[in-house]
């Protein structure tokens, strides 16, 4: 993301206003955030100096790097370059200056977090590493060149994800119930149920509870033929930070005697996926 020159006063006035109506705050859910997104860049069009110019999504707990280059490739070492949160106060997660970084008005929540690439910056690459990645990361980052009047800005997205787990339970002596719960996730996920074939199966209501902490928990259940031998598949996914977890379930039924007990259940990680089989065995 190259930098711009900054325009006059009314200009960076106006970028406060523009700020307030792009924002995206973390509490609305996803359609608000898919409708906010389009919004952002219909509002945005012709305000590039006051609205993200890229839009980076981050997935909680890892390291991103927001973009950031000078327009004409110069060396940056000796200048000034700061990032900022223009919604924090103080506002400044990274300045470097006098060849180091000046902590003085750091927000203390990025201590430890955010640095240059000291080695790029003689080519004008000023981008920030944001390391640990939290969920309150979320929001507009300005990166600005006091000394040569420019500056952008990139929105971060956070998201988090997990693994559903499936669980199995008998409901009569023809069917199985399966339960798919995945816990940890932001923005909210759909859950969908999969059969062999790539088909997606009727299944109950979602259940979602939002934690505390802001990360969603889903859980979904689906009833399936036992003498149906087939795999099934719970697919979590969240389309805004185009991440997918899914568990896949083999049931194997045959009619062949058992004589300790009526089925039994293995788990096994297969593929990088999770893939839970089971046997059933019917009584002669």
């Amino acid at each position: 993301m190259k930098l711009r020159k900054q325009g006059p006063t009314e200009v960076r006035d106006q970028y406060c206003f523009s700020f307030e109506n792009c924002r995206m705050p973390r509490q609305k859910n996803d359609m608000l955030i898919k409708c906010g997104l389009t919004l952002l860049f219909i509002f945005c069009r012709d305000q590039s100096q006051a609205c993200p110019s890229q839009i980076k999504v981050a997935v909680l707990g890892e390291t991103v790097v927001l973009p950031c280059h000078l327009e004409t490739p110069v060396d940056a070492t000796d200048l000034v370059v700061e990032w900022a949160r223009p919604d924090l106060s103080p506002g400044f997660v990274y300045v470097w200056k006098n060849n180091e970084e000046n902590p003085t008005f750091k927000q203390t929540s990025y201590t430890g977090r955010t640095s240059l690439f000291v080695e790029k910056l003689k080519h004008g690459e000023v981008s920030l590493k944001l390391s640990k990645v939290t969920l309150s990361d979320e929001g507009l980052y300005r990166c600005r060149l006091p000394t040569v009047g420019q500056e952008s800005f990139v929105r971060l997205i956070v998201g988090s994800v997990s693994d559903p787990v499936i669980d199995v339970a008998p409901k009569n002596s023809e069917e199985l119930l399966l339960q798919c719960k995945s816990e940890g996730w932001y923005p909210e996920p759909e859950v969908l149920w999969l059969d062999g074939g790539g088909n997606v199966l009727s299944a109950g209501r979602t259940e979602t509870v939002r934690g505390p902490d802001d990360l969603y928990t889903v859980s979904s259940r689906v009833t399936v033929d036992k003498r149906h031998g087939h795999r099934f598949t719970c697919r979590v996914q969240q389309n805004i930070i185009n991440q997918t977890r899914e568990t896949n379930i083999y049931i194997y039924y045959s009619t062949t005697d058992s004589p300790n007990a009526t089925s039994l259940i293995f788990r096994a990680l297969a593929f990088g996926s999770v893939c839970i089989v089971i046997f059933v065995w019917k009584w002669g």
